[in-house]
């Protein structure tokens, strides 16, 4: 979701509209860019929305909203969900303790009615919710020498290591804030947060300055992130319950009670989600909402699928019935009117120099 189209275009973007916003498609040949970005490194500007909640309980107020522990160390953070009561996810979010206020990374189209929410909920917490996603720009920095990159622009600290955890510099004589992510692209990868208003001198940096940097649109993030086995919110997430899309990582289950707790406890208790999430590769590309057949039965649906840059055969990820994964099956996806062969592989579809947080764990 880019602020500034200006900034994009002098590099040759493309733009299309993802919900109601414009982005950057490409660049042009997002399948060469994904492979400069496996081999070297690439630079995109993030579409989140920001919350930030402030105040004295901030902390306790958004623990007892969501899935999983939120920090309570400055330059700590974690990936979080909000469940609805059925325990469907409603948003994920990456929650990182900013010593006095939380920054709450969303989907961008959810950080608005989030913030409104929140702020209804609050009665006599000392806290203050509010939508700031104007404020801020964020830069994923990912590949096997994003590390290279990042430490030869950043003034003022190390690169952080730890996933998840940040520390706070200067790039271009600009305040940043530098992320370990939790490499949804399957390699290193960074977020560089900054002020809207530095958000032009930060990226051109980025892309200008150290070494050789790639810009990368939201086609090849689409196609990175495949590969990688990172389930996405929009694709892959909403509405699903956790246990069934194996975010593991987003859930703590020794935690309080929170909104759809129940739900994701009786589904573990249970053994195993009645459907899981894998990857499948086969012989033509499908398109979201195929159906995925075990003989005549109807046994998945895909989420998405793309043709391989790394691998060059199509690729995809499909919710399929947990019985059917049992012994080897034989699946089929519809195609274009026609049953497709399809075999389950295991994630990631290609192994990087990062591996990504989400990969869809069941054990």
């Amino acid at each position: 979701m880019q602020r500034d189209g200006e900034r994009h275009a002098g590099y040759g973007a493309e733009f299309e509209t993802r919900g109601g916003r414009t982005i950057v498609a490409h660049y042009g040949r997002p399948e060469r860019t994904h492979l400069a970005v496996r081999n070297g490194v690439g630079v995109i500007e993030m579409g989140y929305g920001v919350v930030v909640v402030e105040g004295d309980d901030a902390v306790d107020f958004v623990d007892n909203a969501v899935s999983n522990r939120v920090p309570a160390a400055d330059g700590e953070g974690c990936y979080a969900l909000l469940l609805d009561p059925q325990g469907g996810i409603e948003t994920d979010l990456y929650v990182y303790d900013a010593g006095e206020r939380l920054l709450c990374f969303t989907p961008p189209a959810r950080a608005a009615p989030l913030a409104e929410d929140w702020a209804e909920k609050v009665f006599i917490q000392d806290v203050e919710v509010r939508d700031a996603s104007a404020e801020f720009a964020v830069f994923g920095v990912h590949g096997p020498t994003s590390t290279e990159t990042v430490a030869t622009l950043l003034a003022g600290a190390s690169v952080p290591e730890d996933p998840l955890t940040f520390v706070r510099g200067s790039i271009a004589e600009a305040g940043v804030t530098v992320v370990s992510t939790d490499d949804p692209t399957g390699e290193t990868g960074y977020e560089v947060i900054c002020r809207a208003d530095d958000a032009d001198d930060v990226w051109d940096s980025l892309l200008t300055r150290g070494t050789p940097t790639t810009p990368v649109g939201y086609r090849t993030w689409d196609t990175l992130t495949l590969e990688a086995g990172t389930p996405l919110f929009d694709t892959e997430l909403v509405g699903r319950i956790p246990n069934v899309a194996g975010v593991r990582n987003g859930l703590d289950f020794e935690k309080g009670c929170y909104v759809g707790q129940e739900v994701v406890s009786r589904v573990e208790n249970r053994g195993r989600p009645s459907k899981r999430l894998v990857g499948l590769e086969l012989d033509a590309v499908p398109e979201p909402d195929a159906a995925v057949f075990a003989d005549d039965s109807h046994v998945g649906d895909v989420t998405r699928g793309a043709e391989s840059p790394s691998l060059g055969r199509p690729i995809a990820l499909a919710y399929v019935e947990s019985a059917e994964l049992d012994d080897d099956p034989e699946l089929a996806v519809r195609v274009d009117g026609d049953e497709v062969d399809a075999t389950v592989t295991s994630l990631p579809f290609v192994e990087g120099s990062g591996r990504s947080g989400r990969l869809p764990r069941y054990d």
